[in-house]
């Protein structure tokens, strides 16, 4: 477990379980889902589930409001082959009746200095797409840079323009 406090609520990050399969079917709503394809059958929602629990490197985590431990949403981090360079790629999800309170923004701080600790990656890259107003703001506001604009496959067989946010994981 892992925690960010800051003015108003603070968050905990708890390593995703069995039980938060839930969870996982709240997020997957076409509001949720509007910037990344839409909803997933339940065929790819079990598989998703099983990724999250078997995430060989990088972790995932649900998000709770550190004073109640309420569930708010979730994020993670994992690697990804990013021009020519393995780093670790975060993303995020925050229920509709929690956004607009910064706990995406707590989250990503929180999720960037768990994968910071791990000495493994340079960087941290978030990929949302253009269109995504909130989470690319949730990227500024986390201290990424913008990079500019690419072209991303997500889902498999759907390109789409992002914006590529970067950070940097080494402390000099």
């Amino acid at each position: 477990m892992t925690g960010a406090e800051g003015p108003g609520h603070g968050v905990r990050l708890e390593p995703w379980s069995e039980d938060d399969f839930c969870l996982l079917r709240r997020i997957n709503s076409p509001r949720m889902t509007e910037h990344l394809g839409g909803p997933e059958t339940e065929e790819e929602l079990t598989a998703r589930h099983h990724r999250y629990l078997d995430v060989a490197a990088g972790q995932m985590y649900r998000v709770t409001l550190a004073d109640t431990g309420e569930t708010v949403g979730s994020i993670g981090y994992w690697e990804h082959e990013w021009r020519g360079e393995t780093v670790w790629e975060t993303g995020w999800g925050i229920l509709p009746e929690f956004q607009g309170r910064g706990l995406a923004v707590r989250a990503a701080r929180a999720v960037v200095e768990v994968a910071r600790e791990s000495r493994t990656h340079r960087y941290a890259h978030a990929l949302p797409r253009v269109a995504n107003t909130a989470s690319n703001a949730v990227c500024r506001k986390a201290g990424f840079t913008l990079l500019g604009e690419v072209s991303v496959e997500y889902p498999k067989g759907h390109w789409s323009m992002s914006n590529d946010w970067r950070l940097a994981l080494a402390r000099d």
